[in-house]
């Protein structure tokens, strides 16, 4: 009798912030995100220097849990997050569990975009969302496979998500996304009026 299953599964968590530690006012942490970017000047330098739509905190400012205890306790949320996504992953971390490397705020304006990309040199990488305007851009993840599908013909429009080769995902504000570092996404064109809101973050295995 023949049998067909998946191998190699790429595997998405999503889960409500406040499933896990402190409980965190999305309007609260929006405030401190706007109060950031208003004071980080070479930030905003950085951003025009290299024609970055809105503000992002990557290139400026590595110490956000230590300036604003909102961002610590979201570090603490963040932390359970892995942790259960780790098990999930059933990896074997020999002892050592995987520590925050990298966490940073952005801000995507009217028309901005952040173009497809992976996250070198991490182990799990996600996006906590803090503001999502009806008609924000959904996150977009990319079939690792793509690179070797060579004469592959495309996937029908109605293809089981799972065989799907663009997966789009909205998520909504107070929710966080965790994957695998490896996986290409991207955040398309934002359609919003308003300005789109999320801290993102890397875990590296220490």
């Amino acid at each position: 009798m023949s049998q067909i299953e998946s191998l190699f599964v790429t595997r998405l968590y999503r889960a409500a912030l406040r499933e896990q530690g402190p409980v965190i006012d999305p309007s609260e942490l929006e405030v401190s995100c706007y109060s950031i970017a208003e004071d980080d000047e070479a930030g905003q330098e950085w951003c025009e220097e290299n024609g970055y739509p809105g503000y992002t905190s990557y290139a400026s400012l590595t110490d956000l849990p230590w300036r604003f205890p909102i961002f610590a306790d979201l570090v603490k949320s963040l932390d359970a997050h892995v942790a259960a996504f780790v098990e999930d992953l059933e990896f074997d971390l020999d002892g050592r569990a995987l520590k925050l490397e990298d966490l940073w705020i952005n801000i995507l304006p009217e028309g901005g975009t952040h173009a497809s990309h992976i996250h070198p040199h991490s182990v799990i990488s996600g996006t906590t969302y803090v503001s999502m305007p009806t008609g924000a851009s959904a996150i977009k993840y990319e079939d690792p496979r793509s690179a070797m599908l060579m004469a592959a013909p495309p996937r029908r429009k109605d293809a089981r998500r799972e065989l799907q080769t663009f997966v789009y995902v909205a998520p909504e504000v107070g929710e966080v996304l965790l994957w695998e570092s490896w996986l290409r996404h991207e955040v398309p064109l934002n359609q919003a009026e308003d300005e789109r809101i999320s801290v993102s973050f890397n875990y590296s295995w220490a």
